[in-house]
């Protein structure tokens, strides 16, 4: 049996209904694909469920697609994972939202502190939010997830620290450490990971206040990215669905 590509769509999905699917889709399943009226293809909304459904209608302009099952639904998240990634320079952080996402983090917030090096603001913070979104929905896409993390708003390190919400807070960095081996299983956890400079003594003294506990991942001086992933992965394996 050919495989059936796998498409996101933004519209509500439900059992016997049709739908247009939106230019980019249309493209890629049409011209791409070279799929025709009768095909079979998945789709998703990120409400949970993954759904199978056929072409109906096939021109150049646009695909129409008729749904008529549901074949999966994700499994209940066995703990929230929110990560607080300081913002990293040119493709990484592209990287680390999409392999996040692909390790199942529920929520991601963009996040500056005093070492990081790239400042967005007005529309270029906009036109960042909904790429990394794009790069989400991406990731969701390809690893056959159907639920989408959420990405919140780029906000400060301090703000976020101060804010978010989690049984388990952990921020990575060099000093005041644990290992994993001493954290008790969670019921959600926060993870702050700093900047390719890493954090102040200033934002850690913050942190600590706040509730998070100092983390370590062995000896080694990681890379903002490979921290984030590796972490996330040690969860998964831990506590969480590996």
């Amino acid at each position: 049996m050919a495989i059936r590509p796998r498409i996101y769509t933004s519209e509500q999905l439900a059992l016997n209904t049709c739908l247009d699917l939106d230019s980019q889709a249309s493209t890629h399943l049409i011209k791409v694909l070279r799929l025709n009226t009768g095909a079979e293809l998945r789709l998703f909304n990120g409400d949970g469920c993954e759904y199978l459904a056929h072409i109906t209608v096939a021109n150049k302009k646009n695909a129409q697609v008729e749904v008529s099952e549901v074949i999966s639904t994700d499994p209940k998240v066995k703990f929230p994972l929110h990560l607080g990634q300081v913002i990293s320079k040119g493709d990484r952080m592209d990287f680390t939202i999409q392999k996040a996402t692909e390790l199942g983090i529920t929520d991601i917030t963009p996040l500056w502190s005093e070492r990081c090096d790239v400042r967005l603001k007005g529309e270029r913070l906009e036109k960042k939010m909904e790429h990394w979104k794009k790069v989400a929905i991406s990731a969701c896409e390809q690893s056959g997830r159907n639920h989408i993390p959420t990405i919140h708003p780029a906000m400060t390190y301090h703000e976020w620290a101060s804010s978010v919400v989690a049984d388990t807070k952990l921020v990575l960095h060099t000093r005041d450490q644990k290992p994993l081996s001493e954290i008790s299983p969670p019921t959600s956890v926060a993870l702050l990971v700093g900047p390719e400079g890493g954090i102040t003594d200033e934002e850690v003294s913050l942190c600590i206040q706040q509730g998070f506990t100092g983390l370590t991942l062995g000896p080694r001086i990681l890379r903002t990215e490979t921290a984030a992933l590796a972490a996330l992965s040690l969860f998964q394996y831990l506590w969480g669905d590996f």
